[in-house]
């Protein structure tokens, strides 16, 4: 069995910078994981939050919300590896079927994870813990090889060591050619075509004027994978500060994650967002398409905002529609003051003043949309090469469900 370490330290990528600075570090305390502020970081001139209000600048230790009686800060907790990454860590440990503490996840994934932390068990010298140059096809291979409980050589093992500080349940790594870029792979247990799937629906997103991550499908150990451009890295190569929608509105991911909703996010984007009437038409406009698509993973986890004075949305991601047996399907998030999940477009409508839009402003935004979707789905499909076969299957489906367009 793994020991736990007793701390790990906290390293950021301040504004503008392309090297790290030491900011604190994580401690177990009473059985509590602390945090604390490095008197050398608060003492600088250029010193920033991680994130507030959760971890403001001040000495002493702080914790997690009262409430949450495990993990880290949430703000840290976004640079957690989610379920694909922990599986990854176990799998390199060989601890396959164990639960292992946070500090050791934080410590033992790759430094290339989201946002502008990183996690070290020094405070002095900043190690990176990143992939080698190897191939997008050694990175497929190495994926399906642990999803199918095959051993890994030496090589594949550190191919596949990038992927495990990012989020989600499926297989991905990251990858850094002339871009920072995300890339998703496949997974044998897929039942239709994911990876192209998610590719129509970004491309398609972003052809509706949403603000998308740019996405590409190529070809990878002969299986598709989706190409996703990076947002919180910088051209010079500097990394953004990035919180989820759930440390947004104070939520764990289990289980108060459940009772995220858009409607909390609306009251958040009013008080703490750059340009609110912006922001939240862009979000109408995710939430809307989401319903057209067939997008129901819309958890806390899949909305973000950059970090700085004031709070600014992402551009979209994980837009993948999800597999769907008859006509009704529900959103990860209530997206009324009612609590309402059933993917309905009429129930949207009749929300569209918590997004600062009336309803026949509202409803001309669906109309261009779904016009939008219908005429560019051909191209957009002989570009993600679907078969006929596919595309039937996700016409109409996922795809401008006849229940969902209800108005």
């Amino acid at each position: 069995m793994i020991s736990e370490p007793t701390s790990a330290f906290v390293w950021i990528w301040l504004p503008d910078a392309t090297e790290p600075v030491v900011c604190g570090r994580l401690e177990h305390v009473d059985g509590r994981i602390g945090f604390v502020y490095a008197r050398s970081y608060l003492d600088r001139a250029d010193v920033v939050p991680i994130y507030e209000p959760e971890l403001p600048l001040r000495r002493g230790y702080q914790y997690p919300a009262s409430g949450q009686t495990r993990g880290v800060p949430l703000s840290i907790d976004d640079a957690m590896p989610d379920s694909w990454g922990r599986r990854l860590v176990n799998h390199r440990l060989g601890q396959h079927n164990a639960e292992l503490g946070d500090l050791t996840y934080l410590l033992e994934s790759s430094s290339d994870r989201v946002g502008a932390l990183d996690f070290q068990t020094s405070p002095d010298v900043y190690q990176p813990r990143r992939l080698g140059q190897v191939s997008l096809d050694q990175l497929a291979t190495a994926a399906e090889r642990v999803e199918t409980g095959k051993p890994l050589s030496p090589d594949l093992e550190m191919a596949l060591l990038a992927g495990t500080s990012l989020g989600g349940a499926r297989p991905k790594a990251t990858v850094d050619d002339y871009r920072q870029l995300i890339a998703k792979f496949s997974s044998t247990t897929d039942t239709y075509p994911v990876v192209q799937a998610e590719y129509v629906a970004m491309e398609l997103a972003a052809r509706c004027g949403l603000d998308v991550a740019p996405v590409e499908l190529v070809t990878a150990a002969n299986r598709h994978a989706l190409l996703v451009e990076r947002f919180d890295r910088t051209p010079a190569g500097g990394r953004r500060r990035v919180v989820s929608a759930l440390t947004i509105l104070g939520l764990t991911p289990f289980p108060e994650g459940r009772f995220a909703s858009y409607s909390d996010l609306t009251h958040q984007i009013r008080a703490r967002f750059t340009d609110p009437e912006r922001t939240l038409r862009e979000l109408f406009c995710r939430v809307a398409f989401n319903i057209c698509c067939g997008n129901t993973d819309d958890h806390g986890r899949n909305h973000a905002a950059f970090v700085g004075p004031e709070l600014a949305l992402t551009p979209a991601y994980d837009i993948c529609p999800q597999a769907r047996v008859g006509e009704t399907a529900a959103q990860a998030m209530a997206f009324d003051r009612h609590g309402n999940r059933d993917a309905r477009m009429s129930l949207l409508l009749d929300a569209a003043d918590l997004y600062l839009l009336d309803r026949a402003e509202a409803a001309g935004i669906v109309v261009a949309m779904v016009e939008n979707i219908r005429r560019h789905w051909p191209e957009v499909c002989d570009a993600a090469q679907l078969s006929t076969t596919d595309r039937d299957r996700l016409w109409g489906r996922q795809f401008l469900n006849r229940h969902a367009l209800q108005t």
